[in-house]
């Protein structure tokens, strides 16, 4: 019988489905619960067991870890008669490692503080790619006895992972990531339409500026989808233009500027209002072509 923690998994999406298998291989019990049947089929497949209600996910967990797109579906499956806190055990850990405003994340805690349940926000980083390479980067939000319980867990879904301070600082530092990601694909993506249009080799080039200081973890991770124009999602433009707007708004809660921030929000808004909300956020590359008169 495994002394590991039972855990309960809600959110079995793009990140979601491989994280929650990375831990099944690591020898978890891992019950899962989300609307799509197919997710709850792939979970089972791999070792683990659907359940069908939140309430049935969490009801015997030790550690219930979220992963849902934004703060009102999290919000949606902590509270109410059907959601966690009302369902799960006293003493139960919650590790929410969906992308969330910091506010969500501080009252998620509090709450649940009344019920006598533990929460940490823990988003992560590294796209669909890290979670299925157990790579991710993953900043912590919270009490460092929680942090501390939850570190194993942790270790088995990626390989930084940092507790930022107390919580809601998770989602701050994931807020300011989101920013960073997304100003460095813009960058790239107006590399990439220059050098083609200047009649450069584009492998060549991009092989020889990923070498130097102009390398990066995203021009390594999204090269391929550039010189493919391959945007299936590893990370939508959707959720990019979610976490624009939380990064937007803590800056200016906090009196922080963020001028190159701001029109690269606007630059994925306006991407996402042309229908391509469902693809890769490396699709940004589509904007910069259309800005340059190509057709795309």
């Amino acid at each position: 019988m495994s002394n590991l923690p039972k855990i309960a998994w809600i959110g079995l999406g793009i990140m979601g489905s491989p994280m929650s298998e990375n831990l099944i291989k690591a020898g978890y019990s891992v019950t899962g619960f989300t609307l799509e049947q197919d997710k709850l089929d792939r979970l089972t497949a791999a070792g683990g067991t659907s359940a069908a209600s939140i309430a049935e996910a969490v009801k015997d967990a030790d550690v219930i870890i979220t992963m849902v797109p934004a703060s009102p579906q999290v919000e949606a499956i902590s509270y109410g008669p059907d959601g966690i806190l009302e369902n799960a055990r006293q003493g139960a850990l919650i590790v929410d490692m969906s992308s969330i405003t910091p506010q969500t994340s501080v009252d998620l805690a509090k709450n649940a503080k009344e019920k006598g349940i533990r929460v940490i926000d823990a988003p992560v980083s590294g796209g669909e790619a890290g979670a299925i390479e157990a790579v991710l980067s993953i900043m912590v939000g919270g009490e460092k006895a929680d942090f501390d319980e939850a570190l194993p867990i942790l270790e088995a879904l990626g390989k930084t992972i940092v507790l930022c301070g107390p919580h809601g600082s998770g989602q701050t530092v994931k807020a300011a990531n989101q920013l960073i990601v997304a100003v460095n694909i813009q960058a790239c993506a107006e590399a990439v339409v220059f050098l083609e249009k200047s009649g450069v080799d584009l492998v060549a080039a991009l092989d020889v500026l990923n070498g130097g200081l102009a390398g990066s973890t995203v021009l390594t991770r999204k090269k391929d989808n550039f010189l493919n124009r391959d945007f299936k999602p590893g990370f939508r433009i959707d959720l990019h233009h979610k976490d624009m707007g939380i990064v937007t708004d803590a800056a200016r809660n906090v009196g922080a500027a963020l001028p190159v921030g701001a029109v690269v929000a606007q630059l994925v808004a306006s991407l996402r209002a042309q229908g391509d909300g469902g693809l890769d956020h490396s699709a940004l590359l589509r904007a910069v072509e259309r800005l340059s008169g190509q057709q795309v």
